[in-house]
Parts: structure tokens; sequence; C-alpha cells
């Protein structure tokens, strides 16, 4: 089959990655192998493809090369062979879920990570979805504990999670700010952003104390200063935000919030998101029920995976980008 393959670690896509012809994988007894018709590309693909920041390779990725050969994740295909110890699955169900090397034509998937395909989705569309939409969806539901009435601010509104976010808050029926640049405050305002802030020329935390929920996606502001946008008895959950460090990468931040949080009243946390078949149905529903629809920013062959990651690494990007296989 073709796949893009990888040999080392490095940070430019253009340098490890290329496209090679390789055997199609081999599934064990509890895995689905998936034909695969589209997959998509988020932060955590250039974190696995770069082994950076380095705790990531002690995570299981490697430690001197990389485990996987392929760093694609999310996907969209249909079930080609079921192991013999699945159920629920069978050759022919179109799905969407996490798997293991999905930038190639067949990709083996634990069916625990798998969910039938949105009936209203293109599989490219669907592709788009397993990674950053359960990652919002926990942030919202699990750790912003988002009810309705509540206000809402979300930091990085117009990347892959917070396209997601954005619409899944307001499923829940909460008042949502949204933060983003100039050039993408239509994108989250036709996603359904009650009120949006370009950061560019605004403070977040201009009306202080008025946001019940903050999540905080990819950006890089002081905790005092998000502290200061929350109410008293606030919640704050930090989805993301990075820096160029090699050990830690931002994940200080994380920390700090975490030490803070049982001093104040305010609720201060972050989170990894859990990979599960149930958060995908839960979501593939809201998709399905026209509450949620993935916001895809381009399109990109599996030749050009490279260039794909180049334009994430961008910044660019409004929602997700997408492999077409």
């Amino acid at each position: 089959m073709k796949s893009i393959v990888q040999d080392r670690y490095g940070p430019a896509p253009e340098d490890v990655l290329r496209l090679a012809e390789i055997d199609t994988p081999t599934i064990r007894p509890d895995e689905v192998l998936v034909r695969v018709h589209a997959a998509s590309v988020d932060r955590g693909t250039w974190h696995v493809m770069a082994g950076l920041p380095y705790p990531i390779r002690m995570a299981g990725f490697g430690l001197r090369r990389p485990k996987s050969s392929n760093p694609g994740r999310a996907l969209a295909g249909t079930v080609h062979t079921v192991g013999a110890g699945v159920t629920g699955f069978k050759p022919g169900d179109k799905v969407f879920g996490i798997g293991s090397g999905s930038f190639a034509e067949y990709a083996h998937v634990r069916p625990d990570k798998l969910s039938l395909k949105p009936a209203n989705l293109s599989f490219g569309e669907a592709a788009a979805v397993p990674v950053s939409g359960i990652t919002a969806l926990q942030a919202v539901r699990d750790h912003g504990r988002v009810r309705a009435g509540q206000k809402v601010l979300i930091v990085g509104a117009s990347g892959g999670v917070g396209t997601f976010a954005v619409q899944i808050a307001k499923a829940y029926g909460a008042e949502v700010t949204a933060v983003s640049s100039t050039s993408k405050l239509d994108l989250v305002r036709a996603l359904g952003a009650d009120h949006v802030i370009d950061y560019t020329r605004a403070d977040i935390a201009e009306g202080q104390g008025c946001y019940d929920v903050i999540l905080d996606i990819g950006g890089n502001r002081r905790l005092s200063h998000l502290r200061r946008a929350l109410t008293p008895t606030g919640r704050l959950v930090i989805v993301g935000g990075e820096t160029d460090g090699r050990w830690l990468g931002g994940i200080d931040r994380q920390l700090r919030a975490h030490a803070l949080s049982p001093f104040v009243g305010q609720n201060l946390g972050t989170f990894v998101a859990s990979e599960n078949s149930a958060d995908l149905t839960a979501i593939r529903e809201l998709i399905e029920s026209g509450k949620v629809t993935p916001a895809i920013d381009r399109t990109y062959p599996l030749i050009e995976v490279a260039a794909a990651i180049r334009h994430l690494l961008d910044g660019r990007t409004r929602g997700k980008v997408v492999i077409t296989i």
C-alpha cells in the first residue's frame, strides 16, 4: 500500500516525511483494518512526528526514533477486515476514529477507538472530527462542566479544537464569546459565537470577572490574566498553549495551574483527552442532529502531507486540515 513514512524525528515535515510503498498492516485479533478514505492533521501530529517536547518520547512514542513510522491518527474510511475477537463492526461499515498510521491506504484501529461515521458527513469531513472533536467535547462537558446560561470564553476559537468547542458549548446552552484574530472572526461568528473578541485589538480581561468558564485552546496568556476574566468561582480549562521549549513546551503553565487551584476559589486545570468510542458516538449524535459541523480549512492529497503539516504550523488555519487518500 501507499503510506507516508518517517525514519527519524525532526521538526520540519519536509525533512522527515516521504511517500513509500509498504506492506499492508496485519491486524491482531482485537483490531480492525480500515481502508482509509481520509485523515486529518492536528498539533498532536506534529508532536508525534517531531518527538517534541521530549517527554512525548517517554510516553511510548520511541526514545531515539519513532516507534511508528507514520504519525497519522485520525481517520475515516470503510472496514476492510475485523479481527477474530472483534464484535460490533463488520466489513463494509463506514467508520471514523483514531488509529495508527492513518496517512496511508490502510490503518489498524482498536474497536474502542472507532465508531460508525456520521451519516450526514463525507469521509473527508468525518476525518476532521475524531481527535479535535473528542478533545473539545471533553473540555466543554467534563472539565468545563458547561451548563445552560453560563458565559463561556473560548480562546483559540478558530482552530481545530476551538471550532468544535464553540459549537458544542452553544449546544449545551452557553453564551459563547470567541477569541480569534481579525481574519478569522467571520468563521467563529458563522459557527454560532454570540460575541467575538479580536485579540489583536482588545484585551479578553477588559470585562473583569464575567466568565463562568474559560477554555484556553492554544493561548499562552499568563494565569493571572486569565483569572481576571473569570468569576470568583469560575473554571479555567487549559487545552493547549505551547512554547518552543524542548523539555516542557508550555506544559509548565498547566502544572502551575494545578498547583495554584487548591488555594483559590477558582478551579484551574488541564487534561489529556481520553480517546474512546463512547465519545465518538456522542459527537456523532451532535453532528447528525445538526448542532455541530466540522469546519474544513484545506484538503491535501496523501503525497502532500508534509505541506499540510507546514500549513498548520504557519498558524493560518481556519478549522481543520484534511488529507484525502
